[in-house]
């Protein structure tokens, strides 16, 4: 496992190293935003961002806008950040140009989509569907699974119908949701088998692991390998409801496990911190099954309806994932440790919408901390060589001001998001699968067909 291995080669994935891992990126339409406010002196040009760095500046935008903030996405292509501002409100769109954002005048309030997020919640949390807010439309893009037929797809399309085209939209897939039951290395437990998701310190200086909370409600104690003794026991797991992770502790105290993610060939991948996601930001996944695969985040505060019950405040991506891959971790190439693998529909060769849960969130619910510590920095140089100060400050004049990104994050809350889980609220539980115990075979209660593989 990633744990005990001593490093032969470190990947340089911020040099020319990066093709082979991130030329499959799914490229992001431009944004169209214009700034055409009622300024008399012209805005400043927007600022040259890393996706990071563009997090900690759309967060610091949305507390001075407030109501007026409907959200925001990296375009990746520009390396700039879009912010959303409600109508037409001057001031507002006078402020985010300043502070070096490209600014677009919307019609839904982040208020508005997260009523429109309650009441698919009220009216249509079926299994197999999902909602998530897509700052890009600034809507609420809703997805159903093969799953999802007759009067459950009825339901679902009057649902999103009644919310307005401007609103909602709904789109079917072609897959089924799934928990995808390690970084990267293949973990076994009660005869599943997962992935290790991020090496982390409990608040104590003990070693321990973040993997899914569907893994850890499925054993106790976890392996490196298929039939081995344990190497750690789960001391914390959310599944289903406000998040999908677990904290494993490693049994052993002298345990060394540096945070770094085991790309395979003998490479690993320094992970020197978390950070939120952004829409729009290029993330790579590593997982057991499928190994090194690469995508786009297309979606924050996800909802996911598991047949074993809802999922709340997940991120979407169009990284592809498979039975095995669950608990995996998805970071970015300059090593920020950004979530853990979830489930999702399709598999790696038709692709599909996969979720995944912000190690952020897993890393305050379980009070541990990965790599340094040093997530939530913003400060310092971005990719355009800006000026940056220690502290991330924006105001520019003394020493450490100036607006920059970090090398590790950004200093707010997810991108496009105001504060609490889109769609939160109980969810229809189900078992769908077959053999042994309920769930799937030899399993435990509560996981369905083709969610994890037997060890």
């Amino acid at each position: 496992m990633s744990h005990k291995r001593i490093p032969k080669r470190k990947i340089a994935f911020a040099g020319g190293g990066a093709a082979a891992v991130v030329a499959a990126a799914i490229l992001l339409p431009q944004a169209n935003a214009s700034q055409d406010g009622s300024d008399a002196s012209p805005a400043p040009a927007p600022k040259t961002l890393s996706a990071l760095s563009a997090g900690g500046l759309a967060s610091r935008i949305a507390e001075r806008l407030g109501p007026a903030f409907a959200g925001a996405y990296y375009d990746k292509d520009r390396q700039q950040v879009t912010v959303n501002v409600v109508g037409d409100d001057n001031d507002a769109r006078a402020e985010a140009a300043r502070a070096g954002a490209v600014v677009r005048s919307v019609k839904n309030s982040t208020a508005q989509l997260k009523s429109a997020a309650t009441t698919l919640r009220q009216q249509a949390t079926i299994p197999g569907t999902a909602w998530a807010v897509d700052p890009r439309t600034n809507q609420i893009q809703v997805t159903a699974d093969r799953t999802v037929t007759g009067d459950k797809w009825d339901r679902i399309e009057s649902t999103v119908r009644s919310l307005g085209a401007d609103t909602a939209r709904i789109k079917k897939s072609a897959g089924e949701f799934k928990t995808v039951a390690a970084g990267g290395d293949a973990i076994f437990g009660g005869g599943a088998r997962c992935s290790l998701g991020f090496n982390v310190i409990d608040g104590n200086g003990a070693p321990g692991f973040l993997t899914a909370g569907h893994c850890g409600v499925a054993a106790d104690e976890w392996s490196d390998a298929a039939g081995g003794a344990p190497v750690g026991t789960v001391q914390q797991a959310t599944f289903p409801g406000d998040g999908d992770f677990a904290f494993v502790s490693y049994d052993d105290a002298a345990t060394e496990a540096p945070s770094t993610v085991d790309t395979g060939d003998g490479q690993t991948v320094d992970i020197t911190g978390a950070a939120e996601a952004t829409v729009g930001q290029a993330v790579i996944r590593m997982g057991s099954t499928t190994g090194l695969n690469d995508g786009s985040v297309t979606g924050l505060d996800a909802t996911v309806n598991y047949a074993e019950g809802t999922v709340t405040g997940l991120i979407q991506t169009d990284v592809c994932a498979e039975p095995g891959d669950s608990g995996g971790p998805l970071f970015t190439a300059d090593g920020s440790a950004i979530g853990l693998t979830s489930g999702g529909s399709g598999d790696c060769t038709v692709g599909g919408e996969t979720f995944f849960q912000p190690v952020t969130t897993a890393l305050a619910a379980v009070g541990a901390q990965i790599g340094d510590g040093a997530a939530g920095n913003d400060g310092g140089g971005d990719a355009a060589g800006n000026d940056g100060g220690a502290a991330g400050n924006d105001d520019g004049g003394a020493a450490g001001n100036g607006e920059g990104g970090g090398e590790v994050g950004n200093d707010g809350g997810a991108v496009g998001d105001d504060g609490g889980a889109v769609g939160e609220g109980d969810g229809a539980a189900g078992n769908d699968g077959g053999g042994g115990s309920p769930g799937h075979d030899g399993g435990t209660p509560g996981h369905g067909e083709g969610i994890v593989e037997n060890g």
